[in-house]
């Protein structure tokens, strides 16, 4: 994808012609997944299958703003850069934590490749793919409280796919609406030299407006 986005970048001149400025709100869901363990506590490595909530409709929201650049030279082709604050938290609570939940977001930062299908109606889809990483707000603790981890982490790396469709509504703003599939591996710290591992997808809906900066 970073190859593929140089070669773009190259070949559109020293600047794009098309700057455009995305902000969203949606929702997210994701299944279960196998989160592996160790407080540090003297019972080694441990594993358990989790049940997430995505909590879209509680504060903080599911969000997201991105900045698309579409190439002079390739208008159909464009790189991007996003950011979406996207929660998962344990539902029910599986033994052993009384908090295991990424609340403040697991907050996925991705570069996009992106593609549209420019025609003459107000009406034009697109599609992407992206890679980054996560900086998650790691909230878990024991069912003793013995070890009680609330702090942003790096947690790795992240990867998504999205598809959706644009509404010009006059040469400045558009409204959108899409569906993304993310997938985040998750590889943070617990206190007392503990660490959790899990990878996580994520389906998410997002609708939103578009301001752009300058046209093609």
């Amino acid at each position: 994808m970073a190859m593929s986005a140089a070669c773009f970048a190259q070949s559109a001149g020293p600047a794009a012609a098309e700057l455009v400025l995305s902000f969203y709100l949606g929702a997210n869901a994701s299944p279960d997944s196998t989160v592996e363990y160790d407080f540090k506590e003297g019972a080694g490595a441990q594993s358990t299958e989790v049940s997430w909530d995505g909590e879209a409709l509680k504060m903080p929201p599911y969000f997201g703003v991105r900045a698309t650049w579409w190439f002079d030279t390739r208008p159909n082709w464009g790189v991007a850069f996003d950011n979406v604050h996207a929660k998962i938290a344990a539902d029910p609570m599986p033994e052993g934590f009384s908090a295991l939940e990424f609340t403040d977001g697991v907050n996925m930062y991705t570069g996009n490749v992106q593609y549209r299908w420019l025609n003459d109606s107000r009406f034009t889809p697109y599609a992407g793919v992206g890679v980054g990483f996560t900086t998650p707000h790691v909230e878990v603790r024991t069912e003793g409280g013995s070890s009680d981890t609330f702090e942003y982490q790096f947690g790795g790396a992240a990867a998504q796919a999205l598809v959706g469709v644009d509404y010009r509504i006059n040469d400045r703003w558009s409204a959108f609406g899409e569906a993304k599939l993310a997938k985040f591996w998750l590889d943070v710290d617990l206190e007392n030299d503990g660490w959790l591992e899990t990878d996580v997808v994520s389906r998410q809906i997002a609708f939103g407006v578009n301001y752009t900066l300058g046209r093609r």
